[in-house]
């Protein structure tokens, strides 16, 4: 899996958690935020940001938390 992997694949599901790009991709939650900070620095993927009582909670994984959205064309 490589950054072209992650990009088709993000203009596919257009939005996706990063436990559920882990489960696709069988890879490390580490390596993919590396990948995945690739496209945020080209504008073409952002971090979005769970509000209201999810940012309060905090009881779910980290990588149930991290939403991603593909933004480019």
């Amino acid at each position: 899996m490589g950054l072209l992997d992650l990009k088709a694949y993000m203009m596919q599901v257009k939005i996706t958690t990063l436990s559920q790009l882990a489960a696709h991709f069988g890879r490390d939650i580490f390596c993919l935020q590396q990948m995945l900070q690739h496209w945020i620095q080209k504008g073409k993927i952002r971090r979005c940001q769970k509000t209201g009582a999810c940012e309060k909670c905090q009881q779910c994984a980290i990588a149930e938390r991290e939403i991603y959205e593909w933004v480019g064309v």
